[in-house]
């Protein structure tokens, strides 16, 4: 199959599905898929600038890559998350005890794994660009057309392509979505997430500590060396205050911030502000379309779960796939997206509904919901049978993890 193609013309491209999206979910996707002999184009335009952002792969992800053989490409890159500490920083009447949950408990090295998303996306790029069967196609979808039989996708290249599915790893604002009649909630919090890497003198030692504050968390995630990533979540008119100031300063309040527990502190590189908001999709697939990460669901940057969902919408669908092609079905067909539907439904809703809880109680100036945030943090740190469920349950939910995650072949 060929690698790259970028010429003009009207030539038609075949393929078997089509992945709409360059993203750590898009080119995982295209990868499972051409690794397990579907033939396939992954869509996207060329990305020029680099993610300074970083991405917690949970050890369900982590799973997953193993299986695929990408881990060991990816490992050098990250560093552990041994230890996760929750630190109760509200200063309200009713706060909640420090609880730190330890790997060991589950009897692994580590939650997961924090690495920068240039490295990751640089080496899903490079893996993808030796797969015999996965074309990168660098152009925009400019339009897509379901019919009983397939797929046609205009391409801003000029060419077309076919394909028996289609799949929107494009993002909250997905333009398969959007072409698949999928509608979909949305939702925003007077938050905003600000976000930048550092350099600190204390060695992290693998602790993940994230400060509960009134506004939002405070979560530092290790990195390599002594150095880890911060997203500081704030109201939009302070986070942009504290965007605005120079590094030495903004070194400074994050530190008094994080009660000195890293020592010293440096900037690295850029910051950036992403203002917070919730959306997930009625329905994951429709009209020969699915849909995998940012597409099918956002919400806040709390406890490592956005990518590592939509992670596990990629290995739910790639194994519905898997299976539907070995019982010789049309694997755009409504059957297949539905059973793809039933898959992912509690999974999203649950983790969506979660998320959204924990960041509104924090948000909360109600004592009971002070009250019961308390409870359970302090019967967490107290119950080791609640708190190793807590800890398998945060990884991935048991009920929902597909085989690749659980070390399994498709087939």
């Amino acid at each position: 199959m060929t690698k790259r193609k970028t010429a003009s013309g009207n030539t038609p491209r075949q393929a078997d599905i089509a992945v709409v999206g360059a993203g750590p979910s898009g080119m995982g996707m295209a990868l499972l898929l051409a690794r397990h002999g579907f033939r396939t184009a992954l869509v996207a335009p060329a990305v020029a600038a680099a993610d300074d952002r970083t991405t917690a792969l949970l050890e369900s992800s982590v799973e997953m890559l193993r299986s695929l053989k990408l881990w060991e490409r990816i490992a050098p890159h990250t560093a552990p998350l041994e230890h996760m500490r929750i630190i109760d920083a509200t200063g309200r009447l009713i706060r909640a005890p420090e609880v730190v949950f330890d790997a060991s408990e589950l009897d692994l090295p580590a939650f997961g794994y924090n690495i920068r998303n240039t490295d990751l996306n640089r080496e899903l790029a490079e893996a993808c660009a030796s797969e015999p069967l996965l074309e990168r196609i660098d152009a925009r979808l400019d339009a897509l057309e379901p019919d009983e039989s397939g797929v046609t996708l205009s391409l801003s290249d000029g060419t077309t392509l076919s394909a028996r599915l289609a799949i929107g790893a494009d993002g909250r604002r997905s333009a398969v979505r959007e072409a698949a009649g999928i509608a979909v909630s949305e939702w925003r919090y007077p938050q905003c997430a600000l976000v930048l890497n550092l350099e600190h003198d204390v060695p992290h030692h693998g602790h993940s500590s994230e400060f509960h504050t009134p506004t939002g968390p405070f979560t530092l995630v290790p990195l390599k060396g002594r150095q880890s990533s911060l997203v500081w979540v704030q109201e939009p008119g302070e986070a942009e205050r504290l965007h605005a100031l120079d590094d030495d300063t903004l070194a400074l309040e994050i530190e008094r911030r994080a009660a000195s527990i890293l020592g010293r502190m440096r900037v690295l590189g850029k910051r950036q502000l992403y203002p917070l908001g919730g959306l997930t999709a009625r329905t994951v697939a429709a009209n020969r379309c699915a849909l995998v990460g940012e597409a099918a669901h956002v919400f806040p940057p709390i406890g490592a779960q956005g990518l590592n969902l939509g992670l596990r919408d990629v290995a739910a669908l790639g194994e519905i796939l898997v299976a539907a092609r070995r019982r010789g079905e049309d694997i755009g067909a409504p059957s297949v997206l539905a059973a793809y539907e039933r898959a992912r439904r509690p999974d999203i809703v649950s983790r969506t509904t979660a998320v959204d809880l924990l960041n509104r109680s924090l948000l909360s100036e109600l004592l009971p919901v002070q009250l019961l945030r308390g409870i359970g943090l302090y019967l967490a740190g107290r119950v080791p049978p609640l708190r190793r469920l807590l800890m398998r349950e945060g990884i991935a939910p048991l009920m929902a993890r597909p085989r690749l995650m659980r070390g399994l072949p498709l087939g």
